[in-house]
């Protein structure tokens, strides 16, 4: 053989090394008191079927996004043309994705319709018959952008909530076209979760239609323009909750997508939560011109459909704060905190599937889990050395070192563990040794044609290496194409094959070799333990 270049073992050592500090942690349930600070403390994270928790599947009602889209296009068109003094009867939303311009005798038609094509270069612009009554419609491709931008934007406020209610190793991602699939690990108030998950949390400002006939509107005349919705007063008397009406203009004059914080605080006067809020320089300027035009009116905030509060303006209210108070306990206050600080949802969202995995269950998998593990790995240790002598000694210490690959970088990336990860790693115990037999079985061979030790080493290795590389190879693009097209359970099974299948060809190939040399370095042999 060859003089050994000393890289060889010095990688060999950092690998295992590395990944045996890495793996401590997680075998000993934990980093220890005694573990160094300046050492990584991570553990491999179990996923929802070995810890328990919460298994969503939500659609995302994309149409409802569209359709708002369409309502923010009415109040646009309208402040165009309030901005170029162009004469209109009416702007109003037809359908989900339309908006339709009614024109005047006096209107600008030449001007009007360029400056809705230079303006709205994502619309279509349709004219019925007389002239007079113009549809502006998404494109197509607006619409499919719309709907998409709907689905990620919803993953993105779903998972800052979930960040912010302080899940741990939580599973948030995108499921076909319109549905999220979501797992929480651990988790222990599933109702809680799923309040401040589905909450759309569109906070929306509104004025009071003050001259309107309120009894008229609850007997079904609303009147054009206006909205009925209800809210709740809480009598401090007696506690007792009572429905009030609120007739509303329509027109939402200030939305909650400018905001930028959400605290909770308490009532000096009562000692009752509400919601402090502040809006950005933007939403600053817009509240402070809202209430200075409107003072002495009524202004409703409206969170969802419903009116949490409807106080009077006493005056321009500089700063760009405002307060929600209504009849919160602190959990609700703060969990309305939570979702007004991660945004609203740009649609809503329905839950079509909910399982809860109990941690009993989680418990119970985990162990036997392990103990099919730790059998395998006897059984395979075992056989080896009874099999291969002092080579199958040499293939065990790959396999261990295989293992502690395997979880050191499961816990980097922070990889999660399901239970198929758990039967991929099971899996990988028999994988591993399989190239060591292949090598083995071609040493014995070169031996029985009368090579010498040496000469049947590097011949066995020789020869055994592309058919090694070959098998893993393919194994390896079958693993591939699982993660790529399978779902949550599948992909750890993927990504624990993919991890254990690299490693497994490090250690065999590369680490048995190396170990081997330097165990024969300088040495006559006669015969090998194989």
């Amino acid at each position: 053989m060859r003089q050994l270049p000393t890289w060889k073992p010095v990688l060999i050592f950092l690998v295992t090394f590395s990944s045996l500090l890495y793996s401590t942690p997680t075998i000993l349930g934990g980093a220890p008191s005694w573990w160094p600070s300046w050492l990584s403390s991570q553990v491999i994270s179990r996923g929802l079927d070995l810890q328990g928790g919460l298994y969503l599947l939500m659609q995302v009602e994309t149409d409802k996004a569209v359709e708002q889209s369409a309502e923010n296009l009415v109040d646009e068109v309208r402040g165009v043309m309030r901005q170029e003094r162009l004469r209109y009867r009416g702007v109003e939303r037809k359908g989900i994705d339309s908006v339709i311009i009614k024109l005047s005798n006096r209107s600008e038609p030449e001007k009007m319709r360029s400056i809705v094509k230079r303006e709205f270069p994502q619309t279509v612009l349709n004219e019925d018959i007389s002239g007079k009554v113009w549809t502006v419609s998404f494109t197509p491709e607006k619409i499919k952008e719309t709907r998409k931008f709907a689905v990620e934007q919803s993953i993105e406020t779903i998972r800052s909530r979930i960040d912010q209610f302080g899940v741990s190793e939580p599973t948030i991602q995108k499921q076909g076209q319109e549905r999220i699939l979501i797992q929480l690990p651990g988790l222990e108030d599933p109702v809680r979760a799923k309040s401040i998950i589905g909450k759309t949390a569109r906070l929306e400002f509104k004025l009071l239609d003050e001259k309107g006939d309120l009894s008229g509107a609850l007997a079904g005349r609303i009147p054009p323009g206006d909205v009925l919705l209800y809210g709740e007063e809480k009598n401090r008397a007696t506690g007792r909750l009572t429905r009030q009406p609120y007739l509303l203009k329509k027109r939402t004059v200030l939305a909650g997508d400018l905001l930028t914080d959400a605290r909770v605080n308490f009532d000096q006067q009562f000692n009752e939560p509400n919601v402090s809020i502040s809006f950005n320089r933007q939403g600053a300027r817009k509240f402070a011109q809202l209430t200075g035009e409107n003072v002495g009116k009524r202004m409703a905030i409206v969170l969802d459909k419903l009116v949490y509060s409807a106080p009077v303006i006493r005056e321009k209210i500089e700063g760009g704060r405002a307060q929600i108070s209504g009849t919160f306990t602190p959990e609700e206050a703060h969990d309305l905190a939570i979702v007004l600080r991660a945004g609203a949802l740009p649609a809503p969202v329905t839950f079509i599937e909910e399982r809860t995995v109990g941690p009993t269950l989680g418990r119970d998998s985990v162990e036997q889990g392990l103990a099919s593990i730790l059998i395998g790995a006897a059984m395979v240790l075992v056989f080896m050395i009874i099999y291969y002598k002092g080579f199958g000694l040499l293939a065990n210490i790959a396999v261990i070192v295989n293992v502690l690959i395997l979880m050191a970088i499961l816990t980097v990336l922070q990889a999660t563990l399901t239970l198929p990860g758990i039967a991929g790693a099971v899996l990988l115990l028999g994988m591993a040794v399989d190239a060591n037999v292949l090598i083995f079985e071609r040493i014995r061979e070169e031996l029985r044609l009368g090579k010498t030790p040496m000469a049947a080493i590097d011949h066995g290795y020789a020869k055994a290496f592309s058919t090694i590389v070959d098998a893993n190879i393919t194994t390896l693009i079958t693993a591939i194409v699982l993660y790529q097209f399978g779902t949550g359970p599948v992909k750890g099974f993927a990504v624990t094959l993919s991890i254990g299948l690299l490693a497994s060809m490090f250690t065999a190939i590369f680490l048995t070799r190396v170990v081997l040399s330097m165990y024969i370095s300088g040495r006559r042999l006669e015969k090998l333990s194989i």
